[in-house]
C-alpha cells in the first residue's frame, strides 16, 4: 500500500498493518479500534476528496490514544508562592506518608479488624491514640474534611436548636462554602451576637439566657482565612467555656486549619493548636489534616469522650468516614509529630514553609541557564527576584514568608508573550504553574524540592512557547 490512495483500506486491514499493532499492544485492541474509527470518520468528514495518508492516519490514532492515556489528575509543579494551595492539592505528603499509603494499598489490611482480639475492630483505632496524645482530648475521630466535620458536630448535637455564633467569625471558605449554610444543612439555628469588628461575653451570655432550653452549644470559630485590625475585640476561649458550663452546654472550637505544633518555634507565626482550645475548656475542636497539619485531606474532630461516642453514633459520620489510604497517611503523619525536634525536617509541608530564602535562592541560580535557554528567541527578559510567598487554604492570611524566583518580563511591545509562556508551561508532560502578576510571568522555587531540580530543567528543555 503506498503512502497516500484514494481510498483508505478496511478498519481491520488498518489494524493489523503499520504502526497500529504496536500501539494496540501498548494500549489494547478496543481503545485503538476507536481512535482508528475516530481518524477515518475525521478524513470522511473534513478532507475525503484528498488521498488518503496512510503515515497522517497512523499519527492521529498515536495522538488521540496518547491524550486519552494521559492521567486526568497528574502531578505538576507548584511554582505558585503558595504553599498549601487547594487547587493544587494543598500539602505535599511526607515520605513516611506516601510509604503507608502505598503498603496498605498492595493488599488487604487491618482496616476494621482488631488483631489483637481477632474481632472487629473500630476504623478510627488507628489515629484515636495519637490524637489524644497529641490534643490532651478524651477521645477523636476523622471525617473527609474539616468542613465535614462541623457539620457531623452540628447535625449530631444541634439538630432544630440554636449555635449562638459571633458576627465577625461567621467565614467563608473556598468555593463560596459558608459557616452559615452549613449550619443550615446540619439544621441547627443560628444566632448571630455581638458584631463584625467587636463581640464581647455578655453577647453570648444575653443568648443563651434568652433561650436556655433551645441553646445547643456555644461555638468559636478561628478566622483562619482573614483578619480583622484595629477596633476589635473576640471573646477569649477560657471564658466561653466557662459560660457554656455553666448553663451545662458544649463549648465547641472549629480551628478550620489546624496544627499540632507550636509554629513560632520554627520561626513562623503562631497558629492556634488543638491542645490549647482543649486546655482553656473545649469539649469539642475541629480542624483540617492536609493545611497547617500536613496531612492528607481530613476533617479531625477531638475532645469529650461522650461527646465524640454521640457523634460516631449519628448516620452521618457513615457517610462522611474515611477509607484506609487517608488513615495510613494520616497515621504516619500523626507519627511525625512526636518528635517535634525533626519535625521541620521531616514534615514536607513544615519542611517548604521554613525553607531558607538564601537556599530557594541557589535553587534559582542553578536552574536560570535552563530558564533563559528555553526562553531564548522570545522577546523577554528573565531575572531572579525576591519574592514573597504565602501560605495558603485558609492559614496565616496576612503573613508572607521571603522567597526567590524568577520574573520573565516582556520586551518591547506586549504582544502576549508572558500568556504564550504561561501556557507553554502548562502544556509540560508535568505542567509548571506559576502566576502573571505586574506585568510579569513569576515563578516562585520555594516549593520546588531539591530532588526535583534535574526533572524541572530537563521539563525547560521541551518547552514550546510559541517561539
Amino acid at each position: 500500500m503506498t503512502a497516500a490512495t484514494h481510498r483508505p483500506p478496511s478498519l481491520d486491514k488498518l489494524l493489523d498493518s503499520g504502526s497500529l499493532p504496536a500501539l494496540i499492544q501498548q494500549h489494547g485492541r478496543a481503545p485503538v479500534r476507536a481512535a482508528a474509527r475516530a481518524a477515518l470518520d475525521d478524513w470522511r468528514t473534513q478532507a475525503e476528496a484528498q488521498p488518503f495518508d496512510t503515515a497522517a492516519f497512523e499519527a492521529t490514532c498515536r495522538a488521540r490514544l496518547e491524550r486519552e492515556a494521559t492521567p486526568a489528575l497528574r502531578p505538576v509543579f507548584n511554582l505558585t508562592g503558595t504553599v498549601l494551595h487547594t487547587n493544587l492539592g494543598r500539602a505535599v505528603m511526607a515520605p513516611e506518608a506516601i510509604d503507608a499509603v502505598v503498603a496498605v494499598m498492595r493488599g488487604a489490611a487491618n482496616l476494621e479488624y482488631d488483631l489483637a482480639s481477632g474481632a472487629r475492630g473500630d476504623r478510627d483505632d488507628h489515629i484515636d491514640g495519637l490524637l489524644k496524645e497529641l490534643t490532651g482530648a478524651e477521645a477523636a475521630t476523622a471525617v473527609n474534611n474539616n468542613a465535614a466535620a462541623v457539620l457531623l458536630v452540628l447535625a449530631a448535637l444541634a439538630d432544630k436548636r440554636e449555635v449562638p455564633v459571633s458576627r465577625g467569625e461567621l467565614i467563608e471558605i473556598g468555593g463560596a462554602f459558608r459557616i452559615p449554610d452549613i449550619m443550615s444543612r446540619a439544621g441547627a439555628k443560628l444566632v448571630e451576637v455581638g458584631t463584625t469588628n467587636r463581640t464581647h461575653l455578655k453577647d453570648f451570655a444575653a443568648a443563651v439566657e434568652e433561650a436556655p432550653t433551645r441553646t445547643a452549644m456555644l461555638m468559636k470559630v478561628h478566622t483562619s482565612n482573614y483578619a480583622i485590625h484595629g477596633f476589635t475585640h473576640a471573646v477569649p476561649e477560657i471564658e466561653l467555656a466557662a459560660l457554656a458550663h455553666r448553663h451545662g452546654l458544649p463549648f465547641v472550637v472549629d480551628l478550620g486549619s489546624g496544627t499540632l505544633t507550636d509554629l513560632a518555634a520554627f520561626g513562623l507565626p503562631h497558629e492556634p493548636t488543638p491542645r490549647e482550645a482543649i486546655a482553656a475548656g473545649a469539649d469539642l475542636v475541629t480542624f483540617s489534616g492536609d493545611k497547617l497539619l500536613g496531612g492528607p485531606q481530613a476533617g479531625l474532630l477531638v475532645g469529650s469522650k461522650e461527646l465524640i461516642a454521640k457523634i460516631k453514633k449519628n448516620p452521618l459520620k457513615r457517610a462522611l468516614r474515611v477509607g484506609k489510604l487517608t488513615l495510613a497517611a494520616l497515621e504516619a503523619v500523626l507519627s511525625l509529630y512526636r518528635d517535634p525536634d525533626r519535625l521541620h525536617l521531616r514534615l514536607t509541608a513544615l519542611r517548604q514553609l521554613t525553607r531558607p530564602e538564601d537556599d530557594i535562592r541557589a535553587a534559582a541560580g542553578r536552574l536560570l541557564p535552563a530558564l533563559q535557554t528555553a526562553l531564548a528567541g522570545l522577546p523577554v527578559a528573565v531575572e531572579i527576584v525576591a519574592l514573597k510567598s504565602q501560605i495558603g487554604s485558609g492559614s496565616l492570611p496576612v503573613d508572607r514568608l521571603p522567597s526567590a524566583g524568577f520574573a520573565v518580563r516582556p520586551q518591547g511591545r506586549k504582544s502576549g508573550v508572558l500568556n504564550r509562556i504561561e501556557e507553554g508551561l502548562r502544556r509540560l508532560p508535568r505542567p509548571v504553574i506559576g502566576r502573571i502578576e505586574d506585568g510579569a510571568l513569576l515563578l516562585d522555587l520555594r516549593c520546588l524540592q531539591p530532588h526535583e531540580e534535574g526533572e524541572f530543567g530537563a521539563a525547560l528543555a521541551t518547552l514550546e512557547a510559541g517561539k
